[in-house]
């Protein structure tokens, strides 16, 4: 990304609704970038726009702020990219980059709210916090339509293997969490589907009911 102090291309004339998109990506951009609340001088150039757009698209910076967060946990975007993954590849496949895709939303997320200070989701606009409390039963959804036909390839029904993905997903996906040491996504799938085990145990009802 540019520098603060480098000069940028001014952006060209927008719709107001598309201004008003375009100054929230260069506000979660700036945030990503600098790891902490950027000025409003900050935001402009990131934008590159007139410092003053800002406030004749939005009342106040935090309602810029507050815009940003409430887009950051739309789930929308991450849908969509889900509904993308090709339905023909292994199950493998398709679990890494279901993953992959989950993986990089907790990502941003989490270093948004960081560079914002905040430890819990912020309160958001009622319809914002319906569309995000709907992402959950959606996202699982998804994952469910990821499996599909290939449920027989698991050892535990798929609601349980959605519930393990997204929680080691989530677990291995953040920073203080994960201690620094983030999954990578296939090392998240991989542990899933094959274990840590060098060869597969015997479990207490076979050792019970074997010769």
């Amino acid at each position: 990304m540019p520098r603060g102090d480098e000069v940028r291309t001014r952006a060209p004339h927008l719709p107001p609704e598309e201004r008003r998109a375009a100054l929230i990506d260069a506000t979660r951009d700036a945030l990503l970038e600098h790891g902490t609340i950027p000025t409003t001088r900050q935001i402009a150039q990131q934008a590159g726009v007139a410092e003053g757009t800002i406030f004749r698209v939005f009342d106040s910076k935090e309602e810029l702020l507050d815009a940003v967060m409430n887009k950051s946990f739309s789930p929308d975007d991450l849908l969509a990219r889900i509904d993308a993954i090709d339905p023909g590849l292994p199950l493998r496949e398709r679990l890494y980059r279901f993953t992959e895709i989950v993986q990089a939303r907790f990502q941003q997320v989490f270093a948004l709210m960081a560079a914002l200070g905040l430890v819990a989701p912020p309160h958001m606009r009622e319809d914002a916090r319906r569309r995000a409390e709907k992402g959950a039963p959606a996202i699982a959804a998804r994952l469910r339509r990821v499996i599909g036909e290939d449920a027989d390839q698991l050892s535990v029904p798929p609601d349980e293997a959605i519930h393990l993905i997204r929680l080691l997903t989530f677990s291995g996906s953040h920073p203080h969490i994960s201690e620094g040491a983030i999954l990578a996504p296939h090392r998240i799938v991989d542990v899933l589907l094959d274990g840590i085990a060098a060869r597969p145990a015997r479990s207490a009802h076979q050792d019970r009911t074997s010769p």
